[in-house]
C-alpha cells in the first residue's frame, strides 16, 4: 500500500527553490534541503528523485512563478513604452527593499553552472529568451504607437534591456543602493528616448 504524503508538494518545492536560490546548487546539501523543506530523506527521493532533479524542477517552478509574474505586464496585448518604464521602476523598488540580497535565481545559476552544465544552460537560455521576447513585444507596440523611432532595432533593444536587468540583479548583491539603481535605470531608459530624438533630428534635418 502506497504511503500517503503528509505535505503539500508545491509548498516544499517552493522551499527547495528558495534554498537553492540562497545557497546555490553546490552550496546546498541534502541535509540543508531536508531541514528547509521539512521532510525526510525518503520523501525527498520518492517525490522528487535526486538533488539534481529537484534542482531542475526548482528552476521550472521559478520560471512559472517568479519570471511569469515579472513579465506579465510586458506581455499584455497593449503593453508599450509605459509598461517597460513601469517594469524597471518596479524592479528598483523590489531590489532596493530586498534584505535577503539573494539576487536573481536564474542569474545566480547562470554564473555558477552554465559554463559546464549544458542542460542547465539550456533552461536559463530559454528563460532569458522569454524575457527578451516580452520586451520585444512591448517595444514593437511602442514603435507602432510612435513612442520610439520607426527604424529602431527592436531585437537589439530587447536584448539590451534583458542584459541590463541581469546586470542590475548582480550589482544589487554587492550594493543595493536605491539612488545608484535609479541612476542606472534612468540611463537605461534614456536609450529609448534617444532613438526617438534621433528620428526627429533626421526628419528635421
Amino acid at each position: 500500500m502506497a504511503r500517503h504524503k503528509e505535505f503539500d508538494r508545491q509548498i516544499v518545492l517552493e522551499k527547495a527553490m528558495e534554498t537553492f536560490w540562497q545557497y546555490g546548487y553546490e552550496g546546498t546539501s541534502i541535509q540543508i534541503l531536508l531541514q528547509a523543506m521539512g521532510i525526510n530523506r525518503g520523501s525527498l527521493y520518492d517525490t522528487f528523485g535526486d538533488k539534481r532533479s529537484l534542482f531542475l524542477e526548482a528552476i521550472a517552478h521559478y520560471e512559472s512563478k517568479v519570471v511569469q509574474e515579472a513579465i506579465a505586464k510586458l506581455e499584455a496585448p497593449d503593453a508599450g513604452k509605459a509598461a517597460i518604464i513601469e517594469h524597471f521602476q518596479g524592479m528598483v523598488e523590489r531590489l532596493a527593499s530586498d534584505r535577503t540580497r539573494w539576487g536573481c535565481f536564474m542569474t545566480n545559476v547562470a554564473v555558477e553552472l552554465c559554463n559546464h552544465d549544458t542542460e542547465t544552460a539550456h533552461r536559463i537560455r530559454q528563460s532569458l529568451q522569454r524575457v527578451e521576447k516580452a520586451f520585444r513585444h512591448a517595444l514593437q507596440n511602442a514603435q507602432s504607437q510612435g513612442d520610439i523611432a520607426s527604424d529602431a532595432d527592436i531585437a537589439a533593444l530587447a536584448c539590451f534591456l534583458t542584459c541590463m536587468i541581469q546586470g542590475l540583479r548582480v550589482m544589487v548583491k554587492v550594493d543595493p543602493n536605491r539612488q545608484a539603481l535609479n541612476q542606472i535605470i534612468n540611463s537605461t531608459l534614456s536609450v529609448l528616448d534617444m532613438t526617438t530624438r534621433q528620428e526627429l533630428k533626421n526628419t528635421v534635418g
